[in-house]
């Protein structure tokens, strides 16, 4: 195989090796590097001892991404950039191409959430297997386990993600029929209102760079944080995160938080607030204006 049907079949498995890469290390950017130095590994590889190709780049940007999710835990401080998880952001109307394909197998912002709760090893065998079909025999070899330890580590992961990640409403306009009536309530100052597009048991989590999300639980509780910021409802846009609806909310024209929320029913069950004011403008915000 020459260097241009390289580079092409390289190109053609992309999208695949991008969404690996975001749902083991959350961040788009570190994605994109997982990718790239796979890349440059595959072009000095002897392509024609590769038995398959799919397998063998998986497994590359899946043991890159345990590296770099090692070294993420062992670091003692986490660079002044670092913010997992990352929202993707997309209009309202329709998904960028190129983001729906990361998030092809999304349930939502609240998935992204727990997967950054999860340890290296957890987290790496359930991505792998769970998400993207890597068989455990490899995901062993990977982490230097038997494949029974393996299945033990993505069952432990697997079941933090279903306690703590609900599947979304699968209809978007159901989805965006609780966000705009949320936001409505909060306009009008009514409290009731608010509370009844809540799940009882909602939780909002306000995130922070390299610490864990500060929470509010509870209907009433959220409810009542919602009015303390009714100020700012006026001023959200509609947008998609993660694939979910969400908003963006605005501050004299400026973004300044994006809020994603997992809408299960006709109700909100999580509300994820990212206002890092760092964060916030390095996103990727094109087609939601103020």
């Amino acid at each position: 195989m020459d260097d241009v049907a390289l580079a092409e079949a390289f190109d053609r498995r992309r999208p695949r090796l991008r969404a690996v890469a975001y749902r083991m290390l959350g961040s788009l950017s570190e994605a994109d590097d997982a990718v790239q130095d796979a890349w440059l590994r595959l072009w000095r590889t002897d392509v024609e001892r590769i038995d398959s190709l799919d397998g063998w780049l998986t497994t590359v940007v899946g043991h890159l991404c345990l590296n770099a999710l090692r070294a993420r835990r062992n670091r003692r401080e986490a660079p002044l950039d670092a913010f997992r998880p990352e929202p993707i952001v997309d209009p309202a109307d329709g998904s960028d191409p190129e983001h729906e394909a990361v998030l092809a197998d999304s349930v939502g912002m609240a998935l992204q959430v727990v997967l950054d709760t999860l340890g290296p090893t957890e987290r790496t065998a359930f991505v792998l297997h769970d998400l993207f079909a890597v068989p455990f025999d490899d995901i062993a070899t990977m982490l230097e386990r038997t494949p029974e330890a393996t299945r033990q580590l993505a069952s432990r992961a697997r079941r933090r993600v279903r306690d703590g990640a609900p599947t979304p409403d699968p209809d978007p306009k159901r989805q965006r029929t609780v966000v705009d009536a949320f936001f409505a309530a909060a306009r009008d100052g009514d409290l009731d209102a608010l509370v009844a597009v809540l799940d009882p048991d909602v939780v909002l989590r306000a995130h922070r760079r390299a610490a864990a999300p500060i929470e509010l639980r509870g209907a009433l509780r959220v409810g009542r944080g919602a009015m303390g910021a009714r100020r700012f409802a006026p001023y959200v846009r509609p947008a998609l995160i993660n694939g979910a609806a969400g908003v963006v909310a605005f501050d004299h024209g400026r973004p300044f938080a994006v809020l994603a929320f997992t809408v299960v029913g006709d109700r909100a069950v999580a509300i994820d607030v990212f206002n890092d004011r760092d964060l916030v403008p390095r996103l990727d915000l094109r087609g939601v204006t103020a």
